[in-house]
């Protein structure tokens, strides 16, 4: 037995479990597979091939204190696997959307506060819990237990280790680790499996020698590599996140 609104949209592909509840105005692509026990409230949309898992939440009203529990939204991306008892939140305010991109895997009871916005190709391990307006870009990866505070951004093909706390923002291509949280290198082992050829690598590591090694504060070594004449892509994503961090950096 399985309660779906009428004023559900649901692709005639989606498999839907037993003991699921699916509330009005939402909507379930092709090809998504749905678990047991599952609730997936109003406001919910997700797009093809998704999986959810036994036990999973999704779309439930924000746990944000102001919050007026006005219509606000909740987007997964294709391809997404939605692991056993995720927690996602709809956005705190009118209109807004709490969004998780494509390919992304969300491991057993991962909880998404409301207003995140996670990239593609995203994972966040076992028990990962982000609280409101985070926001990850794509490729970044997350360990295991790892406690990601209000407002703080994860650049492109960073990754946290497991156990850690997060309370300023990773800039990209990092290997963040340690208490409290700082830069400890390169994700070397992403970065190739990605793509990343050597020059690339050697270019992301002279960009950090000079914001972490030279014993300059982060505002001197942006200036100086700003004033540089070589350019490159990776220099240019690393300088925007630094001067869009509102947290500051670990």
């Amino acid at each position: 037995m399985k309660t779906i609104s009428e004023k559900a949209k649901i692709h005639e592909t989606a498999k839907i479990s037993n003991f699921t509840i699916v509330e009005a105005n939402c909507e379930i692509g092709e090809n998504c597979e749905i678990g047991s026990n599952v609730l997936i409230c109003e406001g919910t949309k997700l797009g093809k091939n998704v999986q959810v898992f036994h036990g999973a939440v999704i779309g439930n009203k924000s746990q944000d204190l102001k919050s007026k529990n006005e219509l606000s939204f909740v987007e997964i991306g294709d391809f997404t696997t939605i692991r056993e008892y995720v927690t996602i939140n709809r956005a705190s305010e009118k209109n807004g959307v709490t969004k998780i991109g494509k390919n992304c895997l969300l491991m057993a009871y991962v909880h998404v506060a409301h207003d995140c916005k996670i990239g593609n190709n995203v994972i966040l391990a076992n028990c990962v819990q982000l609280a409101g307006y985070v926001e990850i870009d794509d490729f970044a990866g997350i360990g295991g237990i790892v406690p990601v505070h209000q407002f703080v951004k994860i650049g492109k093909f960073a990754f946290v280790g497991g156990g850690y706390r997060v309370s300023k923002d990773v800039p990209p291509y990092v290997l963040a680790g340690e208490e409290p949280l700082r830069f400890c290198g390169l994700n070397s082992v992403g970065l190739k499996r990605n793509g990343f050829s050597q020059s690339q690598l050697t270019e992301i590591k002279r960009v950090y020698k000079i914001l972490y090694r030279l014993d300059l504060n982060i505002s001197q070594a942006a200036e100086i590599l700003s004033d540089e004449k070589q350019n490159s892509r990776e220099k240019t994503e690393i300088l925007n996140f630094i001067r869009n961090s509102k947290r500051g950096l670990i």
